[in-house]
């Protein structure tokens, strides 16, 4: 399933996002006296890690925390708002990862020695691999055309154009990088999802799932017809030990995707 950004009210969203209209904490004892915005999206945030985004309602939601389901619509208003707080809520975690990055003053032209920018970007690329680690339900959420503009998506960006600054790079370059990074790490971090996701449906791994189609292919397969896929394909495939290795493709596309940036910086230069 796929979840979309900004499908909310955005003026209630924003508010939310930006904790600028949080209902006041009821009085009296229970689960409902002990709630908040935040707790709300922690929890929520908790049962998406926990068992993807199919199982978020705000039904769900409101039985994780205890309290009734009009209750949890006093503190968010539908789901709709609820996935753009999860999404900014962690997000932010790629802000805390590039703490060091988010102190820096807005550099120079000529602040830093040619090469920082890449070690900047790839951390970029790393903090943000690491996020969809640890919440994959987050690639099941479209948020390029409507993101959420709360506090932590601004920072994210903020420090994301920070690792470019300085580079000489025009602006709107200096976006299009950012966007292309986002853009690769996304794709990558996929095919880890999608293995996950394949082996669940499934009930059986990778490997099981090769070694019962080998056979087959075997039968079937004309080296004399696919030279070349009979000279790579074992080759890779024994080096990834599958068809695809989403790690290895992470790390070999990002070294090139940086190597293509590269030429950029140096023609700004």
């Amino acid at each position: 399933m796929t979840e979309h950004t900004g499908t909310g009210d955005p003026a209630r969203s924003m508010a939310l996002l930006w904790r600028t209209a949080e209902p006041a904490a009821p009085r009296g004892r229970g689960a409902a006296a002990g709630l908040s915005v935040d707790r709300v999206v922690a929890t929520a945030v908790a049962l998406a890690d926990a068992e993807g985004l199919a199982a978020l309602s705000m039904r769900r939601v409101a039985t994780e925390l205890g309290v009734g389901a009009m209750t949890l619509y006093t503190w968010v208003p539908g789901k709709g708002e609820l996935v753009d707080l999860m999404v900014d809520a962690v997000l932010g975690e790629v802000v805390d990862a590039l703490g060091g990055l988010a102190d820096e003053a807005p550099a120079e032209p000529a602040a830093h020695p040619a090469t920082d920018w890449r070690d900047r970007l790839e951390a970029v690329a790393r903090a943000n691999w690491a996020v969809f680690a640890r919440h994959p339900w987050l690639l099941q959420v479209a948020t390029m055309g409507r993101p959420p503009l709360g506090p932590n998506v601004m920072a994210k960006y903020e420090v994301e154009l920070r690792a470019v600054d300085g580079t000489g790079l025009d602006e709107v370059t200096m976006d299009a990088v950012v966007t292309l990074v986002n853009g690769f790490v996304g794709g990558a971090a996929r095919g880890v999802l999608d293995r996950a996701q394949a082996e669940q449906a499934t009930g059986i791994s990778e490997e099981q799932w090769w070694e019962a189609t080998a056979p087959y292919v075997d039968q079937v397969f004309d080296a004399d017809a696919y030279p070349t896929v009979a000279r790579v394909g074992p080759v890779a495939g024994e080096a990834n030990q599958a068809a695809y290795d989403p790690h290895r493709a992470f790390e070999f596309g990002l070294a090139r995707l940086l190597d293509g940036i590269a030429v950029l910086v140096d023609a700004a230069r």
